[in-house]
C-alpha cells in the first residue's frame, strides 16, 4: 500500500492533521459499528458466536490451527458472560452480539464509545498522535507507544486484551515495510477487513489450484 508522504511527521505536522480531519467533532456516530467488526464470525447469522464459529472466522482470514484454536477459547471465554447478562452461564460459551458493547474491556483507544457505536475524533486521534513516521500508518515501536498511551492503572486485563488485538491486527496486516495503515485498521474497527482477507485467502487458493 503505497503512501505519498515523505519524511516523518513532526508534532506540528500531526497537530495540523488533526484540525485537519475534524477533530473539534467529539462523536462522529456510525449505527452501532462494533456489532458489525465481531458480525463476520458469526457464520450462520443467528446474533450468536460459538467458539467454533470464532475458530472457523480465523481461519478464512488466514491464521493457523493453533492461533485460530486460542483465539477461540481466549475470545469466547473472555466474552460470553458479558454479553449474557442475567442468563446462567453456558458451558458453550456463546457471544450475544448484541451485546457486544457491554464485553468492551478498558485500556483501549476509546473508538468505540459504550454503546459501541464509532467515535471518529478518537480514531484520528490514534493516528494524530501516534503517527511519527508516517501519517496513515503505525509502526511497530508506534504502536506499543499507543498501547503504553491507553492503558489504564492496574487494568491488567485490558493490557492483555488490548495488546492482544493490536499485536494480532499488526502481524496479519503490517506491509512489507513493516506499517500497519489507517485504512487497514478503519476496516477492523467496521468488519469489513474480515471480510476482504477471506475473500482474498479463497481467492488465492482457487487460483493456485487452478494453476
Amino acid at each position: 500500500m503505497a503512501s505519498s508522504h515523505v519524511g516523518p511527521n513532526t508534532p506540528a505536522d500531526n497537530e495540523i492533521q488533526c484540525q485537519a480531519e475534524g477533530m473539534d467533532i467529539d462523536h462522529h456516530h456510525d449505527g452501532n459499528i462494533l456489532q458489525k467488526h465481531v458480525a463476520f464470525f458469526d457464520q450462520n447469522n443467528d446474533g450468536v458466536i460459538y467458539p467454533w464459529e470464532t475458530f472457523q472466522g480465523f481461519r478464512q482470514i488466514g491464521c493457523g490451527l493453533l492461533l485460530s484454536s486460542v483465539a477461540a477459547v481466549f475470545i469466547n471465554m473472555g466474552l460470553s458472560a458479558k454479553t449474557r447478562p442475567g442468563k446462567w452461564p453456558s458451558l458453550l460459551f456463546p457471544i450475544e452480539i448484541k451485546n457486544i458493547n457491554k464485553a468492551k474491556h478498558g485500556s483501549d483507544s476509546g473508538v468505540y464509545d459504550t454503546e459501541g457505536r464509532f467515535v471518529n475524533s478518537k480514531f484520528e486521534e490514534v493516528f494524530c498522535k501516534h503517527a511519527r513516521t508516517n501519517s496513515s500508518a503505525l509502526t511497530s515501536d508506534e504502536l506499543m507507544g499507543l498501547l503504553k498511551s491507553n492503558r489504564e492503572p492496574k487494568d491488567y486485563k485490558g493490557w492483555l486484551a488490548s495488546y492482544t488485538e493490536w499485536k494480532m491486527l499488526y502481524i496479519l496486516c503490517k506491509d512489507e515495510n513493516g506499517l500497519l495503515h489507517k485504512d487497514t485498521v478503519r476496516g477492523v474497527y467496521d468488519g469489513s477487513l474480515f471480510e476482504h482477507m477471506a475473500k482474498e485467502k479463497k481467492l488465492n487458493a482457487s487460483n493456485k489450484k487452478s494453476a
